[in-house]
């Protein structure tokens, strides 16, 4: 595995990233929740990039991956202050995102800070406002005692250890909610999600286009598509609708 390269953000927070040179506009790859950059989706992104010589830029949030920070220290602020230093130092002109799972939300985020800097935008099993609508709004009294009496509580995870969540990640999210009033959304966009979804439900998808106001959005439902939408049928679908969204920015 290569080394990364790393940025010294404002907030003297170190992250780890590759960078691919080539064409623009850009693709900004955004990871998951306590994902890293060597997943599946963002390593087939690169070969992609690669292969169509354009640029690319996949890094980890602080406190994930090879990014320095503890993960129960940071929230989705922090993780959206990264993912913009990362923009600004590292990549020029307009970039395409593509946010998967929590990186939709951070994705969405961006376009509403630095909407000059995002030219199009892809996201897989987006999942935002997930810290409020799914995990405070799925605990129980318990869990919620727990969490304001500990700071924090344990999730079980399908992806290896528990999820240790914090009451700082809750109330911060709180914050950062982009499901409670319109998202401006002034170029392509591609919603890509898959109906056996256990993570993320389709109605997730379908209040993210309810709540987007846009010139050229589409919505793909996969049947049968489960949250890591990496089997070959679905990277495949994710290179075609990074390719669509290039090819009609700047035309809305």
């Amino acid at each position: 595995m290569q080394e990364p390269s790393y940025l010294t953000t404002a907030e003297g927070r170190q992250l780890a990233y590759h960078l691919t040179p080539g064409q623009g506009p850009g693709v900004v790859f955004l990871g998951g929740f306590k994902s890293d950059m060597e997943g599946t989706k963002a390593l087939w992104l690169e070969e992609w990039a690669q292969r169509t010589g354009h640029a690319f830029l996949r890094f980890d949030y602080s406190g994930h991956g090879q990014s320095s920070g503890a993960f129960t220290d940071g929230c989705i602020g922090d993780w959206a202050t990264d993912a913009r230093a990362a923009i600004e130092a590292l990549t020029k002109g307009p970039q395409i995102l593509v946010g998967s799972s929590m990186g939709g939300w951070i994705a969405l985020l961006l376009a509403r800070a630095m909407p000059q800097r995002v030219a199009g935008l892809v996201t897989i099993a987006a999942a935002p406002d997930f810290t409020e609508d799914s995990m405070w709004a799925g605990f129980d009294a318990a869990q919620r005692a727990t969490l304001q009496t500990e700071g924090q509580l344990a999730l079980p995870s399908d992806y290896g250890e528990p999820y240790i969540i914090t009451r700082r990640l809750i109330e911060e999210g709180r914050e950062n909610l982009v499901l409670r009033s319109s998202l401006d959304l002034p170029f392509p966009v591609r919603f890509l999600q898959g109906t056996a979804d256990k993570d993320v439900d389709k109605s997730v998808a379908l209040s993210l286009l309810d709540h987007s106001i846009g010139p050229d959005m589409r919505l793909v439902l996969v049947d049968g598509a489960d949250h890591r939408f990496s089997d070959p049928d679905c990277l495949a679908l994710i290179g075609a609708s990074v390719e669509e969204v290039i090819a009609r920015a700047g035309q809305v």
